[in-house]
């Protein structure tokens, strides 16, 4: 039983690019590459702080390498996906792939740490439009039935870049120079503007305008709002607590340019962030689904390699495989997904995957303590499978609700409501996590002092496990979050539009 394929009035039937099966193959090639820029930045910048920090110094702001480069991915994202429905794919991703290699020319050439992270703001300026313009390319490639393909190719780039990024970045950094962690993008980079300038073949644009508008004071809004916002989920607890002045002010500083980004887009002719997006049923769930899978995703990615080594008494490596496990099942539950959806439909398979990981997530605060490797890596095995089944047919569900000329909005909104999930989540948890420790070692007591510790007594041990048991606990209620959208504002069937390639019929 497959999804149905209705028309909305007013909405043509979402064009086909005009590649061949036999141009599809450079095409994919490209945006694997493309895709693995954006994947390998966080993981292999990681590894190699140690030797930054001792070379430019600048050790007290040096987590703003990595808030400040998810700060420009997280504000560019609707941005980009309005300007790739307004001037096509092709440029946006064009002109996205060379700003990331031009600030990674940048970082390697930096002078300070302020320098550096200047330069890795230009980065995700064009990791922005990376991330979400080459899904929005794969899911114009390809129709309805071939989409969990692609991405499951494209999950697969991501899977590879969490075990190989480390490694990568520890061997560069220790036998080589940091410098290289970002010069080694730009081969890659440039094969990948080869392959989509000579290969990826556009539609023609059906409604040409005579003069296109471009929501400016929209764009400078969102990223305000987004930038301020983002700000204070990044620092509050860190670099002042959270009922500080300054946190107050930024929150309620974030609040105020949310009112009036709303204004401004209200007015807009040509909104970055339309009101459709939200007053459609399939992609407000969605949006809120995928928010909740940020928040959640916080928990395992952050907080269990400190589990691993605190109170499994693995080394780093060893705890990195723990977590690399989910890895390997949420690509193969993405890629066989399609089976189950066109039986059930979109809604249930999602509502099937997080049911799952909701369950897994409450599962963590029952392992023994201090317990074996194997019973984290095995929950986390099942756990990526389940979110393989919640996160990919959400994806290819939504965008298949939207003609080609508004696909490349959807898809951003989704991944700008995955990111700041990410960002929530990280506050958010990382302050219940304190509180924990706190309670169990006493004031003053934060994770990051205790993961640079070497101090490891059965007290510490159990006072970590009980903080990382309510951080997955927190993120269980996201995953029960994130089925209550599905269940209360999802639609039974998601209203799949009929493609001119023959999609899902």
């Amino acid at each position: 039983m497959t999804e149905p394929s209705t028309t909305r009035a007013g909405a043509d039937p979402a064009p086909a690019p005009s590649a061949t099966a036999a141009r599809r193959g450079p095409v994919v090639a490209a945006l694997m590459l493309a895709m693995g820029l954006a994947a390998l930045d966080g993981t292999i910048v990681s590894t190699a702080v140690p030797q930054i920090v001792g070379d430019l110094g600048g050790l007290s702001v040096f987590s703003w390498l990595f808030s400040g480069y998810l700060l420009a991915v997280t504000v560019t994202l609707p941005v980009y996906g309005k300007l790739s429905d307004t001037f096509g794919r092709k440029p946006v991703l064009i002109a996205g792939t060379v700003l990331f290699l031009a600030g990674s020319l940048l970082c390697a050439a930096a002078w300070s740490m302020t320098s550096l992270i200047a330069f890795r703001v230009v980065q995700g300026l064009g990791g922005g439009a990376l991330q979400g313009t080459v899904q929005t390319i794969a899911a114009d490639l390809y129709p309805l039935k071939e989409r969990p393909k692609i991405q499951a190719k494209l999950s697969s780039v991501w899977a590879a870049s969490s075990v190989a990024g480390p490694a990568l970045g520890g061997l560069l950094a220790g036998y080589a120079d940091w410098r290289w962690i970002f010069l080694v993008n730009v081969p890659v980079g440039l094969v990948a503007l080869w392959l989509i300038g000579r290969h990826l073949r556009e539609p023609a644009r059906t409604a040409p305008r005579a003069r296109v508008r471009i929501d400016w004071a929209g764009a400078l809004a969102i990223f305000a709002t987004g930038s301020v916002l983002v700000t204070a989920l990044v620092q509050g607890g860190v670099a002042w607590p959270w009922l500080s002045a300054p946190s107050l002010a930024l929150l309620g500083g974030a609040a105020a340019l949310a009112a009036l980004t709303v204004a401004v887009e209200r007015r807009a002719a040509e909104p970055i962030i339309p009101g459709w997006v939200w007053r459609r049923r399939t992609i407000a769930a969605v949006n809120l689904s995928l928010g909740a899978l940020g928040l959640l995703m916080v928990a395992p990615t952050v907080f269990l390699p400190t589990y691993a080594q605190s109170v499994l008494g693995l080394g780093p490596i060893a705890a990195g495989f723990v977590l690399s496990s989910w890895t390997l099942s949420w690509p193969l539950t993405a890629a066989l997904s399609n089976r189950v959806y066109t039986r059930i439909g979109f809604r249930l398979t999602a509502v099937l995957g997080v049911s799952l990981a909701l369950l897994l997530l409450l599962a963590f605060p029952f392992l023994p303590f201090p317990g074996e490797p194997w019973q984290p890596a095995l929950l986390m095995l099942l756990l990526g499978g389940s979110l393989g089944l919640f996160q990919l047919p959400l994806i290819v569900g939504v965008q298949s609700t939207v003609p080609y000329e508004e696909r490349g909005t959807t898809t951003a909104s989704v991944l700008f409501c995955r990111q700041v999930g990410q960002s929530v989540g990280a506050a958010l948890f990382g302050a219940v996590a304190n509180g924990v420790l706190a309670a169990c070692l006493g004031a003053g007591t934060d994770l990051d002092t205790l993961a640079r510790s070497l101090d490891s007594t059965d007290r510490i041990r159990r006072a970590v496990d009980a903080a990382v048991d309510w951080v997955y606990l927190g993120a269980a209620a996201a995953a029960a979050l994130a089925l209550l959208a599905l269940l209360t504002v999802a639609p039974r069937r998601f209203p799949v539009l009929k493609e001119a390639t023959g999609g899902d019929d």
